[in-house]
């Protein structure tokens, strides 16, 4: 009864993934099966390295005192004071996967080290865990630097990250563990001296080893940003 079941699942799972032998191009199958084998032994092993949150607190203060120390040992042009700032934020966040062309929502954690000369370093953790279809769902931890400039009240920037994402495959078959790569951008809006709008911040994601092929997705967030000192 469990080995009926069990090839249940791995038919559903690979009619999912056009591995029917009757949808997949020739030569192709054996790949395609290839890979769901590996899926199927890896389906119960967890991610082995994950950037935790009290890791990217303790190197975001980290960055953010050794460069407040280094601005204050000496004299900066107007438009490269304010450095040494540390702050914390949260989005909420829209995001289409090339997986089946989904569409899923979630919430994003991130905290900005920003020291002098406009760079800074920017950690974030997502969690696209809504609108799931057949249980598939997303999350990335990522690490990089922001590049960044005031005009007014207004700060855009550009930023380009580099980290690691889980994936849950349909029905909860198989889980996998990728890198990803990110590029993205946006626009911040000073409210209070303490309080950020983050009105828009744009992502391009590349997952370039995926089981199946090269992945990416594309997502839109907005939130707000709190100034921790």
């Amino acid at each position: 009864m469990f080995c009926d079941a069990e090839a249940t699942v791995q038919a559903s799972f690979a009619y999912d993934h056009e591995m029917d032998p009757e949808v997949v191009r020739p030569g192709r199958h054996g790949e395609s099966m290839r890979h769901l084998h590996d899926l199927i032994f890896q389906r119960k092993r967890r991610p082995g390295f994950r950037i935790s949150t009290a890791a990217v607190i303790v190197l975001a203060i980290s960055i953010s005192t050794i460069a407040s120390r280094g601005s204050h040992a000496q004299v900066v042009p107007a438009g490269d004071e304010g450095g040494g700032r540390l702050s914390a934020g949260v989005m909420g966040s829209g995001y289409t996967l090339q997986y089946g062309q989904r569409t899923m929502a979630g919430i994003t954690a991130f905290i900005d080290a920003d020291g002098k000369r406009r760079l800074g370093i920017e950690a974030e953790e997502r969690w696209l865990e809504f609108h799931q279809t057949a249980d598939v769902h997303a999350e990335t931890y990522s690490i990089g630097c922001r590049y960044h400039f005031d005009t007014g009240r207004f700060q855009p920037y550009v930023k380009g990250l580099v980290g690691f994402g889980d994936f849950n495959f349909p029905y909860s078959y198989a889980y996998g563990h990728y890198l990803v790569i990110t590029a993205g951008g946006g626009l911040d809006f000073r409210w209070t001296r303490r309080v950020t709008v983050r009105a828009v911040d744009f992502e391009y994601q590349d997952w370039p080893n995926f089981t199946f092929g090269n992945m990416n997705s594309f997502g839109v967030n907005t939130g707000l940003r709190v100034r921790i000192f």
